[in-house]
């Protein structure tokens, strides 16, 4: 089985950024691209070689992750001007870490495989906490070529892989559905905490309670505690949520699937978007039910 030691990390958010240095701390030389110069800045003080291109990065990669936020965006720094195309050697493997369309998943990984690449659908969960102990879950599909070439990385990076086929669209699906239920639980934590503070609970009693009994979800324990410490600095921001329902709702339509709770969850990501929250932890949809229910949650102006 080869294993490589060269990697790119195109994408330094919270996600890739964990996996960039799980990658370093398991003896990889990693290239980091990031269109921040205070994300490369920090990747070069952790040892890191931060590269202001994707082209850069992937130069001497033999396993290029993928990090970034939407389909456009993967389009972008794979196949665009100084993409990662323009200097990947034949037969690097392409993780596709973003969370996607299955549909624009499949057709990413069709044109990367035309130009001679691997491909591993390889959409990702656990957080950032997880991401930076190297103990991330990912969703994966694709070839053995592509898992035999890539096992090193894949293990550096996370506590479990679960391989769900041979071709990438595959993993894309799994993550829709596992995004489906993160988007409902984190709603539905939102709507309790809510519930709480205007029937005059106190909330971090209310969370201890929650999050050993029946009712608690990882969600809930992680999101929960956002909401009872009013500290809304984005780990997983609300636009995020706003794409990946979106997603969820267009696949289900296509598929004629009916997903009421995850419209309702959508709709209200949509308008702490629309109030201008998009950019704060997606907890803080949990404002918006509170200025409609006339409570205050720690964090929030009397």
């Amino acid at each position: 089985m080869q294993e490589t030691k060269k990697a790119a990390v195109i994408g330094l958010g919270s996600m890739g950024w964990g996996a960039a240095l799980s990658l370093l701390k398991a003896g990889f030389a990693v290239r980091g691209c990031d269109i921040r110069s205070d994300a490369l800045a920090r990747f070069t003080e952790a040892g890191g070689d931060a590269c202001t291109t994707p082209a850069l990065a992937a130069e001497t990669a033999d396993v290029i992750l993928v990090y970034v936020i939407n389909s456009k965006q993967v389009e972008d720094v794979v196949f665009g001007p100084n993409g990662a195309l323009e200097t990947a050697k034949p037969g690097t493997v392409f993780l596709l870490c973003s969370t996607m369309a299955p549909s624009a998943t499949t057709d990413i990984a069709e044109r990367l495989e035309t130009a001679g690449m691997l491909v591993i659908d390889a959409p990702v969960s656990g957080g950032h906490v997880r991401a930076l102990a190297g103990e991330i879950t990912v969703m994966a599909s694709g070839s053995q070529e592509a898992f035999d070439r890539a096992s090193a990385a894949l293990d550096a990076i996370s506590a479990k892989v679960f391989r769900l086929g041979d071709r990438p669209g595959a993993g894309s699906q799994v993550k829709m559905i596992n995004q489906l239920l993160a988007g409902v639980h984190i709603a539905a934590t939102a709507e309790a905490m809510t519930l709480a503070a205007k029937a005059g609970i106190d909330l971090k009693t209310l969370y201890d309670v929650i999050r050993v009994s029946a009712g608690s979800s990882w969600m809930f324990e992680n999101r929960g505690e956002h909401i009872v410490s009013g500290d809304y600095a984005p780990r997983s921001a609300v636009n995020i949520f706003v794409k990946d329902l979106g997603i969820v709702a267009s696949e289900a339509e296509k598929a004629g699937a009916i997903t009421p709770l995850a419209a309702s969850a959508l709709n209200l990501f949509v308008e702490a978007s629309e109030a201008g929250l998009g950019q704060e932890d997606d907890a803080a949809v949990a404002k918006i039910l509170a200025r409609k229910s006339g409570a205050t949650l720690p964090g929030m102006e009397e």
